[in-house]
């Protein structure tokens, strides 16, 4: 893998097959719900239904199916208490905590730019 400086060329260098997985693993990482989790579970493990609580418009459904792939992909642990009733908690792995830096800094570029992003679709849409 090159990293190309210019501004003209500023791009990653990879071929076919690394760009396929990085595609994959965007996919999963970049949708804007594992992006709410990843950021949410960054203050520490939580409950499901504190997840639910905390991130503005998941369904339930939706939580369940993201957890699942952000446990399939090592990025957060599930774990069962034996108690009753039953208490689940979520929590970032060494991995899942690698991600949480970069998401911040994506979180952070987005409320820093949003103005600007919305003057610019507000032109685009007038002409």
């Amino acid at each position: 893998m090159q990293v190309r400086r210019t501004c003209a060329e500023a791009r990653l260098e990879i071929g076919p097959e690394m760009a396929s997985r990085v595609r994959d693993v965007l996919a999963r990482v970049g949708d804007k719900w594992s992006i709410a989790v990843v950021n949410e579970l960054g203050a520490g493990p939580r409950r499901f239904s504190e997840l639910q609580r905390s991130i503005a418009g998941i369904s339930q459904r939706m939580l369940t199916v993201t957890l699942r792939g952000l446990e399939r992909d090592g990025l957060l642990t599930r774990t069962v208490h034996p108690v009753v009733p039953p208490r689940v908690d979520y929590e970032l792995t060494p991995l899942g905590l690698t991600l949480l830096d970069k998401v911040w800094g994506l979180m952070a570029w987005a409320l820093e730019h949003a103005e600007d992003i919305t003057a610019a679709q507000l032109s685009y849409d007038q002409t």
